[in-house]
């Protein structure tokens, strides 16, 4: 039996699922060698985002990501994704060093958006954000941003401006939650699955609108692939496409980054 079409409400339910993989989980599978970074150098050291030095192959990368956990106990201490300034201060960090030592950027992005408390405000989150923004925009090196579950908000832009952007099949990347907007939209919450489908948050609608470049099936026939096959596809697409960004000059890389957002 054909399995029902899902809705963009049951993607926005498989994106949030604890079971998903995580940055570190993709790390592990991915590449050798990882060796984790931590701090900002300013203030501290935010669990909610993760990062360091692996291969991939044998290229040497840089790669970060934005952590939740698997259980409650993990999530707390990750902030359920959502990284304060410091987090965002550390990846920019890590941008920089990867640019000074000619190494790829690689981001994982998985957030329900940047963490709105006041002590994140009071050290500068939106201006956090900003420059990471920015320093991706400048980066001299290769950069790659994959969407492995939540994408929410500028809390996942500020690592998704990169050459090439990839999204697993159910995952989803939007200025804000389904629940967000339909606040205030219809100042009512419960409309969140209407939401969803008019926020066109789905990999196949970005795709089409051409905010996205690839899409890494996670099922076959209706049926869910297991994760060392996506895992996998995905790794077979990072050679690739670091294969094809590494070979052109870098005043293409640049222009052809700049046109792309422009485009938008």
């Amino acid at each position: 039996m054909k399995e029902k079409m899902k809705s963009a409400s049951d993607i926005v339910a498989l994106a949030r699922q604890i079971k998903r993989g995580t940055p570190l989980d993709y790390f592990e599978t991915l590449f050798t060698g990882f060796f984790e970074c931590h701090g900002d150098r300013l203030y501290g050291d935010d669990q909610a985002v993760v990062g360091g030095i692996a291969y991939l192959e044998q290229l040497p990368v840089t790669v970060i990501g934005i952590q939740k956990g698997h259980d409650l106990k993990e999530n707390i201490v990750r902030n359920f994704g959502s990284p304060h300034p410091e987090g965002y201060r550390k990846a920019q960090r890590l941008m920089k060093q990867a640019e000074k030592f000619e190494r790829p950027v690689i981001t994982f992005i998985n957030t329900p958006g940047a963490f709105c408390g006041i002590e994140a405000e009071e050290r500068g989150e939106g201006e956090a954000i900003a420059q990471c923004l920015l320093t991706l925009s400048d980066l001299t090196v290769p950069t790659i941003a994959v969407f492995i579950g939540e994408g929410g908000s500028g809390g996942a832009l500020a690592l998704g401006v990169a050459d090439k952007v990839i999204m697993l099949e159910y995952s989803i990347y939007s200025i804000l939650s389904p629940e967000g907007f339909a606040s205030i939209l219809w100042k009512d919450a419960k409309r969140a699955p209407e939401a969803a489908d008019l926020m066109k948050l789905t990999a196949p609608d970005l795709k089409k609108l051409k905010v996205i470049d690839y899409i890494i099936p996670e099922t076959s026939n209706g049926e869910p692939l297991p994760q060392t096959q996506i895992t996998q596809r995905l790794k077979q697409e990072l050679v690739a496409l670091l294969t094809f960004l590494k070979s052109r000059p870098l005043d293409v890389l640049l222009e052809t980054r700049y046109q792309r957002f422009r485009d938008f």
